[in-house]
């Protein structure tokens, strides 16, 4: 396959040669995935196949934002790695409920590896355990149930908004705003009970 530099690529994408100068692209990508992914992805080559065609098309739709600061293939790569991983996301809670994510959350006793710090000293992550549970009783006690249903499973769990929003039959951005008011909520609650909202908030990615 020829080499190409940024501004042949850009050219190419965009002119007579254009066909195959997407051939050569997928080319590429389906390259780079399968090194990037090697030994963590079942059958690789048919899902890399996929991801790359996911990307091609990220990467035509925005073809302006190119700037030049890197090889035009490097960005074409950091492109495909970032649709790879929401993909893999996205499966990974494809067939599980709320309910299920709900049900695993309370059968655990415990929180998700997103909210725990393994950087932090002992007596630091004891203190902050206590704030993480004394939030997960405030989250029982001051939310409805869909907004226990959506911090739960986005914050705890770690579900995509997507995902999440596809599941409790919304949109993205109703799903945020669902979470931003559940905030508030604990917020008052919180600084009701005498604490520090910023300690315990910082659980769940609040500043």
């Amino acid at each position: 396959m020829k080499q190409r530099s940024n501004e042949e690529w850009l050219v190419a994408l965009r002119g007579p040669e254009r066909d195959k100068a997407i051939r050569d692209l997928r080319a590429v990508i389906v390259r780079g995935l399968k090194v990037n992914f090697a030994g963590r992805v079942r059958g690789l080559d048919e899902t890399a196949e996929d991801f790359a065609q996911d990307a091609l098309i990220k990467v035509l739709n925005n073809l302006d934002s190119f700037r030049g600061e890197s090889r035009f293939t490097t960005w074409v790569q950091r492109i495909a790695v970032r649709v790879a991983y929401t993909e893999l996301r996205r499966k990974r809670w494809r067939d599980v409920s709320i309910q299920e994510v709900l049900e695993r959350h309370e059968k655990s006793g415990r929180e998700s590896d997103a909210l725990r710090d393994r950087t932090s000293s002992p007596e630091r992550e004891t203190a902050r355990k206590m704030m993480v549970e004394t939030l997960q009783s405030f989250i029982a006690e001051e939310l409805t149930e869909r907004q226990r249903e959506a911090m739960v499973a986005v914050m705890f769990e770690g579900m995509p908004l997507e995902e999440a929003a596809r599941r409790m039959d919304t949109n993205r951005n109703a799903l945020y705003k669902l979470l931003h008011d559940a905030r508030k909520k604990l917020k008052k609650r919180i600084e009701a009970e005498g604490l520090s909202p910023g300690e315990v908030l910082e659980a769940i990615g609040e500043e």
